[in-house]
């Protein structure tokens, strides 16, 4: 039954307004635990398989701002990335405190922190805000507390224009597979939440996300003075670096490229030049303010 559930909130939230898709799953989420046979598992499962816009907060004790995720969460709570605390503080609870990633595995989450806080910098123009959290993925809690045992984490950027019309939200989850002692398989899914609005009333609308995955096995060359902990970061950041690369050129190539010829088609049959022009340039301010 709940698989059913599962599936059919899925296939409903398809085939709804994109723009809407939060607002839609919080909806559905609470006609599932007010029902009689409320099932909390199925919801944290709904939650954690739908992607949904990223929210900014601010970390009290660093004053930087952060993205709040699924990956990030305890309850109600998110964790900053800047200083390690959840926000707002959750209650005590000896049985099942909130995760924290291994301390090792913590020092590389703030490495990584600024490097791509830097990438942000360089390819979304100085704006926007970008964080990274990573958890650790040996099932053994004795095992030793080292990079060699792999792990798994999350890339998040957010970028919104001035006048809020154009938002592009990137959602990167990897895993960090051992295969031998210096060999590594990295593997990311990449989703890329998009929303045009504009600012007229009955003006052009466009919303939707496009998921894409990548895999590469890496052999760090330890040998060459270049650490574990820093080749693991360079070749996260090489495969996320190409991923969006791969996404905007479908987004422009495919996607928009398509909807231009639609858009023209449907112009040229009820208005005349000018409006055809109107129509491309709402498109091009658009794509050029993310």
């Amino acid at each position: 039954m709940a698989e059913e559930i599962f599936d059919a909130s899925l296939d409903l939230l398809s085939r709804l307004d994109p723009h809407s898709i939060e607002k839609n799953l919080t909806s559905i989420c609470s006609l599932i635990t007010s029902s009689k046979n409320s099932d909390t598992e199925l919801v944290e499962e709904l939650l954690s398989a739908v992607d949904v816009p990223l929210t900014i907060a601010q970390c009290k004790a660093s004053g930087k701002e952060y993205l709040c995720c699924d990956y990030n969460r305890d309850g109600d709570s998110y964790r900053s990335p800047w200083s390690n605390k959840y926000y707002p503080q959750p209650e005590d609870d000896e049985e099942q405190p909130p995760p924290y990633p291994s301390s090792i595995l913590r020092q590389l989450e703030i490495k990584a922190n600024d490097a791509f806080d830097i990438y942000r910098d360089l390819y979304y123009e100085g704006s926007g805000v970008s964080s990274v959290y990573f958890w650790d993925t040996a099932e053994d809690e004795e095992t030793e507390e080292d990079l060699s045992n792999g792990f798994a984490g999350v890339v998040l950027f957010k970028k919104e224009t001035t006048d809020q019309s154009g938002k592009w939200d990137s959602i990167h989850v990897l895993e960090v597979i051992p295969e031998t002692k210096t060999k590594y398989t990295y593997k990311l899914t990449t989703s890329v939440i998009l929303d045009l609005q504009h600012k007229s009333k009955n003006g052009l609308s466009l919303s939707g996300n496009l998921t894409r995955q990548l895999e590469s096995t890496i052999t760090a060359d330890l040998n060459s003075g270049v650490n574990l902990e820093t080749n693991h970061l360079i070749n996260i950041g090489t495969l996320i670096e190409k991923a969006e690369y791969n996404i905007r050129n479908v987004l422009q190539e495919v996607y928009f490229d398509k909807l231009k010829d639609i858009m023209l088609k449907d112009l040229r049959s009820v208005n005349g030049a000018k409006d055809i022009n109107e129509g491309q340039k709402d498109i091009i301010k658009g794509l050029q303010s993310l």
